[in-house]
């Protein structure tokens, strides 16, 4: 299994400074990981520093709350794109979840998808606060507005990615969308059961110790 090659390497940290953005960026060359998870304001940073390599940008929008307006969301899945990603997690709105208001949550989704068009969405689900219930309606609007991923966690919630929920969320979309496991991940162990349970990326700032810590398995990269 090349574990690396699910993986999200990713900082999103307030504290996060240039420098730590590109030691991230050297840590995901040297070990080939799928992609570099960052907030807005770094992608151009990011897009430098993998120049002539296939590691991804991914950016988050809406984060790590969810609850701006629409509008908001929009300009900055577009800017984000603009500027090199071409990869967007978005952070589902949950209190309009909790509110059951999905015509809501599925616009918002769309909307998002339809802003950067074949560039990939995953829709950050922050499973901790939903009951499993919830979490099946919102993987069925993300599924239902062009998502394609649903993702756990921001990591910045009560919780994380728990082996539960993306089993329960693999179940529910169906293969019409892939699963982001995040918020977590810290050893292999952990790791490699999410991938078996269908999770085909990991959002982890634990990139270096799972692929180093992997290593007795010739080919985890």
């Amino acid at each position: 299994m090349q574990i690396n090659k699910y993986i999200d390497h990713t900082l999103l940290k307030a504290t996060a400074t240039k420098k730590d953005i590109i030691q991230i960026c050297k840590e995901a060359k040297q070990y080939h990981f799928y992609a570099v998870c960052v907030n807005g304001c770094y992608v151009e940073l990011v897009k430098q520093n993998l120049q002539n390599t296939d590691v991804k940008i991914a950016a988050v929008i809406g984060f790590p709350l969810g609850a701006m307006a629409t509008e908001a969301k929009v300009f900055e899945a577009k800017d984000c794109i603009q500027k090199g990603a071409s990869e967007i997690d978005m952070v589902l709105n949950v209190g309009k979840l909790l509110d059951n208001d999905t015509d809501y949550v599925q616009h918002e989704i769309k909307s998002i998808k339809e802003a950067i068009g074949n560039n990939v969405l995953k829709v950050i689900l922050e499973t901790c606060y939903l009951t499993d219930i919830q979490i099946a309606i919102a993987c069925e609007l993300a599924v239902n507005a062009g998502a394609d991923f649903v993702k756990t966690s921001t990591g910045f919630g009560t919780n994380g990615a728990t082996l539960e929920h993306v089993e329960l969320m693999k179940k529910v979309v169906k293969g019409n969308a892939q699963i982001k496991a995040s918020g977590g991940i810290k050893n292999i162990e952990i790791a490699k059961k999410y991938i078996a349970l269908g999770a085909t990326r990991l959002g982890t700032s634990s990139g270096v110790m799972l692929v180093t810590k992997g290593a007795s398995d010739k080919n985890t990269y």
